[in-house]
């Protein structure tokens, strides 16, 4: 059978099969408050913007199961178990809170080199509690029934499960109110923001008859319709996805693709046949009858970097230009 990436595999598993809901997350209260120079000597001293926007304790926020947590301060050793929140951590600058990750965590470099607790979905119990968390951050593979369990345990975990790009930069504000690191929250979103708007504005003239019918296979054999992240970059980059007419995860159907006849054929790039060792791109150059679609017999097939294209982190809106950049290269220079 075929190796994927376990992140993806469980990204089209858990969240394909078992509908993994869009609950928004919130947080309350959020009065601007003193802040304390952080403690890390390697930090710089806050700015006075900064300052006024620090987290005012306690704080309860609620998570994407519904369950509502109290931070009585920020938290000092945080376990992620999922490769996209680690990002995010590491992105805010809490890359020195994190005391361990999932066995799957490979960006940025600083994160390989931290102890493993184990896969996305069921995370090792025990190797999570030998780290004494304070904060346990589980991602959009877990199953409600390990979040329960773990605080079952007396861990404080949170969950996010976002459809959508405005929920990844939700949740991004969010651990920065978390962790007091909301300045630096705001200004990550900020700058995913232009880079949304970078692209948007390089495809908002195209007339209807210029816009390119898009197929993306993101794990072999697998796509994505309506409601989920990746279609949305679709629609943001200009294209239009041909599997736009179902919902979720779906496995393909190569007929369907077949009389679609896609304009351009984007998929991730990284993956290979156990048995023949053929990549995904040869996949699908292969099957019967592709070489007559229109984005195979004119070379606009692109690969594009896997854990970028589908980690719902703060590297997406890169995934959203790198997407842009294969569909409308004129547009994207």
């Amino acid at each position: 059978m075929r190796r994927m990436m376990f992140f993806l595999f469980c990204l089209v598993l858990v969240i394909g099969l078992a509908g993994c809901g869009g609950t928004s997350q919130t947080a309350q209260p959020a009065e601007p408050a003193p802040q304390t120079e952080a403690s890390s000597p390697a930090a710089p001293p806050p700015s006075a913007e900064s300052s006024a926007k620090a987290t005012s304790y306690p704080i309860t926020i609620k998570d994407a199961t519904g369950q509502e947590i109290t931070f009585e301060a920020a938290p000092e050793r945080i376990v992620s178990t999922s490769p996209a929140e680690t990002e995010m951590l590491f992105a805010l600058g809490l890359g020195d809170k994190v005391v361990a990750v999932s066995d799957y965590d490979d960006y940025p470099e600083e994160a390989k080199a931290k102890p493993k607790v184990g896969g996305v979905v069921t995370p090792n119990e025990e190797a999570i509690i030998s780290h004494a968390p304070d904060l346990v951050i589980g991602g959009i593979s877990m199953k409600n029934e390990v979040v329960e369990k773990l605080r079952a345990l007396d861990l404080k975990v949170i969950t996010f499960q976002p459809k959508v790009v405005d929920d990844i930069m939700d949740n991004i504000l969010l651990i920065g109110q978390i962790t007091d690191r909301n300045q630096q929250a705001e200004d990550l979103v900020a700058k995913m923001k232009a880079d949304i708007t970078k692209v948007t504005e390089a495809v908002q003239t195209l007339k209807p008859e210029e816009k390119k019918k898009v197929y993306l296979e993101f794990s072999a054999g697998w796509t994505v319709g309506k409601g989920e992240f990746l279609d949305e970059l679709i629609t943001m980059a200009g294209g239009i996805n041909i599997a736009a007419d179902t919902e979720g995860w779906n496995p393909i159907s190569e007929e369907k693709i077949l009389q679609e006849d896609p304009d351009v054929i984007l998929y991730a790039k990284g993956f290979t046949d156990d048995k023949t060792g053929e990549s995904l791109d040869q996949m699908i150059r292969k099957r019967n009858g592709w070489d007559k679609i229109k984005a195979i017999e004119e070379n606009q097939v692109f690969g594009l970097d896997h854990n970028v294209l589908s980690r719902p982190g703060p590297r997406i809106t890169q995934g959203l230009y790198e997407m842009a950049k294969a569909v409308y290269p004129e547009r994207m220079k």
